[in-house]
């Protein structure tokens, strides 16, 4: 097993959340068009998990994202760039043998046909991670472990490796697992796995459509039906918001409650609208969301300002052009969830928005 990446520093105190999963760097365009007649490209990072860490401690928590990269100049770019934002890359591992996965896209939404996204992680030193290879100690040190499908994916022993990880155990931190289900990764494979994986977990995020594509289940009622074991179901719609179902108020891991007779307690099922943002670029929106969410968890807020938190925070991506960006102070970002719902449904959100000294068009109604 190889040290802790190079240049960096255990950190002082243990974690609010950890994050696992594979970071790559990403080339992100000069201008619109085909991967064919794009000239260059800047050079980014991009990964679910390494972005809700970035989020997280962006946000004033304390964050960690493990990791494994290659002993090569872009493992190097991809630790630098994460622990700028206040990550702490400790237990980051680096692969002698294996390269660091990279990818180049388009400038256009992920959703049109005219998307193109060319990956080059196969065999990339994060699809050798494994119940062997990872530091168990450092996982398991924070409140939160948050986990991703993506992660499922990347080879057998990722797979095995989560399973692990989601296993039934005491003393366990509170598991969240982000669906983020990726088709181009589940050719030949079975995404029904990852209903396994969410079922296993305490907290899960996953959209209508990839529940839909990846399991053939329709509705958010039908999800949680498919989903009854996590404490917490955050069912994603799009541009009608977020409905989330809740069988206990708090972040504390574990399974769902049940009363004396046995039976499972009855959820709190909140739907929460989406936000109106005038999109810049539609990425990273749905890492946001969870930082936002995970976020708010660990203030112990309740479930309706999770999602707004979420809303927020993706509202903060979307309108800037990368995967990353900084977050709403946390007192603007509380005072806007604390608007009623009359409120809240006439919010429209521009670019600049996040800054609190904006001036106030930048939050503006119809």
């Amino acid at each position: 097993m190889s040290g802790p990446a190079a240049g960096t520093a255990v950190a002082a105190t243990t974690p609010d959340v950890v994050c696992l999963g594979e970071s790559m760097v990403t080339f992100l365009p000069s201008q619109p068009g085909r991967l064919a007649d794009v000239p260059s490209f800047v050079r980014g990072i991009g990964g679910a998990e390494s972005n809700v860490a970035c989020a997280l401690a962006a946000a004033g928590h304390r964050a960690a994202w493990v990791g494994r990269v290659g002993a090569d100049g872009f493992g190097d770019h991809l630790v630098e760039a994460i622990a700028s934002y206040g990550v702490d890359t400790s237990a980051v591992r680096r692969d002698p043998v294996r390269p660091t996965g990279i990818y180049f896209r388009t400038a256009t939404d992920r959703g049109t046909d005219t998307h193109e996204v060319a990956y080059y992680r196969a065999g990339s030193a994060a699809s050798a991670m494994s119940p062997a290879n990872v530091p168990y100690e450092e996982l398991f040190a924070g409140r939160i472990l948050h986990l991703s499908g993506i992660t499922a994916a990347l080879s057998g022993d990722c797979l095995a490796l989560l399973r692990e990880l989601t296993a039934p155990r005491a003393g366990r931190p509170l598991v969240s697992f982000d669906v983020n289900h990726r088709p181009h990764l589940w050719r030949g494979g079975d995404a029904s796995v990852l209903l396994e994986l969410a079922r296993r977990s305490d907290l899960v995020f996953v959209g209508e459509d990839e529940a839909e594509e990846a399991w053939g289940i329709v509705g958010a009622e039908a999800v949680r039906a498919a989903l009854p074991e996590p404490a917490v179901v955050v069912v994603k719609r799009g541009s009608a918001g977020a409905t989330v179902f809740a069988s206990q108020p708090g972040p504390g891991p574990g399974p769902r409650s049940s009363d004396a007779g046995g039976a499972e307690n009855a959820d709190t099922v909140t739907h929460v609208p989406a936000l109106r943002v005038d999109v810049v670029a539609a990425v990273g929106a749905g890492d946001a969301f969870a930082a936002g969410f995970l976020s708010a968890t660990l203030r112990g807020l309740p479930v309706r300002d999770r999602a707004r938190h979420g809303h927020l925070m993706a509202a903060a991506v979307l309108t800037v052009p990368g995967d990353l960006t900084e977050p709403p102070a946390r007192d603007h970002a509380d005072r806007l969830v604390a608007l009623d719902d009359d409120a809240w449904g006439t919010l429209r959100l521009g670019p600049g928005w996040t800054a609190a000294d904006r001036a106030p068009e930048e939050v503006r109604t119809p």
